[in-house]
């Protein structure tokens, strides 16, 4: 039962970070929504007008989003670490850390590919102050682009790794700390992935939208989750992406 309490322990410091994570997405959703906009900071409209501060916040919004939105499809694989660990009499607590760590940081550099896009598409007036889309053209771009991306094998091959746990520990085991590091950011890579379109949707929805990131977050989890063929979820939610890029631009 030893596996068994460390599963219960470290699943709690788990949800512990996404709680925190969305708690502060709501405190700054509220503070959007409640503050008038001449005492709000927002990003400059204009991409020259960012400085060092504008590029930081930007990205921990970022950092903390993908947190709040990735972790908890990683759970199930967290929990598969730790139950080997467990099995092999190994560094259960520091070696989930590690590997958790390393799975995060790999979503820690998107976000910063994400933070640059962002500065990006203000120059190309793709976003409004508020950083919701205000160019229907792009927002139906990003979707096809998300959406025929749900077709290519590239992504059904990733989502496989992620639906299943214990087959990619078995096959990718690697002892040691140097090795839960190493097997963390193999992990955070197929994820990434398997998910690097559908974090662009947030661009369609408004970056800052809750329930955008809400239904992303399930989407996602009902991906690696649901006990269906990879293929057959990917290309139904490709679908529907299309279909609401082809919306967009007929409305």
């Amino acid at each position: 039962m030893g596996w068994f309490k460390a599963q219960t322990s470290i699943l709690a410091i788990v949800l512990a970070w996404v709680f925190a994570a969305w708690g502060y997405l709501f405190y700054q959703h509220n503070q959007m929504i409640s503050q008038p906009m001449s005492s709000m900071w927002m990003p400059p409209s204009e991409p020259l007008a960012w400085r060092f501060i504008d590029f930081a916040l930007v990205y921990f919004m970022w950092a903390v989003m993908m947190a709040a939105m990735m972790l908890p499809s990683a759970i199930p694989m967290i929990l598969a670490f730790v139950r080997v660990c467990r099995q092999q009499n190994k560094a259960t607590y520091k070696l989930t850390y590690l590997f958790t760590s390393a799975y995060l940081g790999i979503w820690l550099l998107f976000s910063g590919a994400l933070t640059l896009l962002q500065w990006q598409m203000y120059g190309l007036a793709w976003l409004s102050p508020m950083m919701d889309s205000q160019n229907s053209i792009s927002a139906a771009g990003i979707l096809f682009l998300a959406g025929f991306y749900q077709f290519m094998p590239i992504k059904n091959a990733c989502l496989t790794h992620c639906k299943t746990p214990m087959g990619f520990l078995l096959n990718e085991w690697q002892d040691g700390g140097a090795g839960a590091f190493n097997m963390g950011l193999k992990h955070g890579a197929y994820c990434v992935g398997c998910c690097w379109a559908q974090m662009l949707i947030m661009f369609v929805v408004g970056v800052m939208n809750l329930l955008g990131m809400a239904l992303i977050t399930l989407l996602v989890i009902s991906e690696k989750s649901i006990p269906l063929r990879s293929q057959l979820i990917c290309k139904a939610v490709g679908a529907a992406f299309v279909a609401w890029g082809v919306a967009l631009l007929i409305a």
